[in-house]
């Protein structure tokens, strides 16, 4: 009898000391791999959480993965929003206030994010997201067509029409143009606008409307083709095999770009300015369910800390091109800067960084945004008639 509860003691006390599982959802597909390695790295270093990472689809598909899980009360505790989902989840009530994690961070640390990117992870004076994949777009080059035409990469959205004429002809459209939001925002942010104002669609904006109009143009006159973004993987492989001469994308998109841009040199550059210099963050914030319980938090946080390593941000931006959250990084990466005579102009883009629409119905007029590019650039329809139809089905969103 003393025996076995003498055993029931010892196993009970197994179990209690078992570390916490944090299960993490995440779209890094790509790299799986290397988040797995982070995860195993952070369970080794601690005994109290076992970080659990799941690839749960890309951005949208994990949203709906997400949502289903509401349902069935089985969300993770730890999850990637895309950054214009974020601000809705927030809305709804989902997320857990992370303002008590923040007051234990060091200075140094919270005054070494570039402020475009720590600041977009509060809404309403609270901190509901933490940063960590960070994008910026970038114009793609095929290097040898522009030098054989003796034009340098564009520097304004002027520049970008003359440049994408020159090298057109022939049946080449020579700039590829794809139906999304987020690089659309660079270009409006550009002419010193937005596609959101005080909390509600400035789709008719004149910025908005000047933006698109440049893409009409070079549709119309032959230098750019249109894509929607359903097409966007297509649209990238004809990019690679050199049925264009420049796109428009990620700067997460570059080790793949590099691996099948086999018939020619690639280069990259700072997304065009006009008005001014302004590209439109990407990525996603790192948010917490509130449904987690206190300790789970901590975990998710332990293990957002742990990330947020100097040498170990190092690693992820020169395994998936993702720039730093921190800007002290930047002297780290000065050997993979200089590896590629594009990269540091590219990178350097995050002085001129501007947040993303912060307004949770962001997250469905996008939507209506991007068919107008589409209605455009694909099907010819007027840049301020799509404009204008967009901003009406938005604002009955709201």
């Amino acid at each position: 009898m003393r025996l076995s509860i003498l055993l029931a003691t010892l196993a009970l006390g197994s179990a209690s000391a078992a570390p916490l599982k944090v299960p993490f959802w995440h779209s890094m597909e790509s790299v799986a791999n290397l988040v797995k390695s982070y995860a195993d790295d952070f369970n080794k270093s601690q005994d109290e959480f076992e970080i659990v990472p799941v690839v749960a689809g890309n951005y949208r598909e994990a949203l709906a993965k997400l949502d289903a899980a509401f349902k069935t009360k089985s969300e993770p505790v730890l999850f990637q929003a895309e950054l214009t989902d974020f601000p809705k989840l927030a809305a709804d009530g989902r997320l857990a206030v992370l303002d008590r994690f923040e007051r234990t961070l060091p200075d140094d640390l919270v005054k070494d994010f570039y402020p475009a990117v720590w600041n977009y992870g509060e809404l309403g004076g609270k901190r509901y997201g933490l940063p960590w994949n960070v994008s910026l777009p970038a114009l793609y080059f095929n290097a040898s067509s522009l030098s054989r035409a003796g034009v340098n990469p564009p520097k304004t959205y002027a520049e970008l029409e003359t440049v994408a004429a020159k090298l057109s002809g022939r049946g080449r459209r020579s700039l590829l143009s794809v139906a999304d939001a987020w690089t659309f925002e660079s270009m409006v942010a550009a002419r010193g606008g937005s596609v959101v104002a005080n909390g509600a669609p400035n789709f008719t904006s004149p910025e908005v409307v000047d933006a698109l109009e440049s893409l009409a143009r070079m549709v119309s006159n032959g230098s750019a083709v249109g894509r929607s973004l359903s097409e966007a993987p297509r649209a990238a492989f004809d990019f690679v095999r050199g049925a264009n001469n420049m796109a428009l994308a990620s700067v997460a998109n570059w080790p793949d770009f590099q691996k099948l841009a086999l018939l020619f040199p690639l280069g990259a550059a700072p997304l065009p300015c006009a008005k001014t210099c302004a590209v439109a963050i990407g990525g996603a914030q790192l948010v917490v369910l509130n449904s987690a319980s206190e300790r789970e938090q901590q975990g998710a946080v332990a293990f957002w800390r742990f990330l947020m390593d100097r040498e170990r941000l190092r690693g992820w931006v020169e395994q998936t091109f993702y720039v730093p959250p921190r800007k002290s990084v930047m002297g780290l990466l000065k050997p993979f800067l200089s590896a590629n005579p594009y990269r540091s102009a590219v990178f350097g883009q995050l002085d001129d960084a501007v947040a993303r629409p912060k307004v949770a119905g962001y997250a469905a007029w996008r939507a209506f945004l991007e068919e107008a590019i589409e209605r455009t650039i694909k099907n010819g329809v007027p840049a301020r008639t799509a404009l204008q139809d967009a901003q009406r089905k938005a604002l009955a969103e709201r």
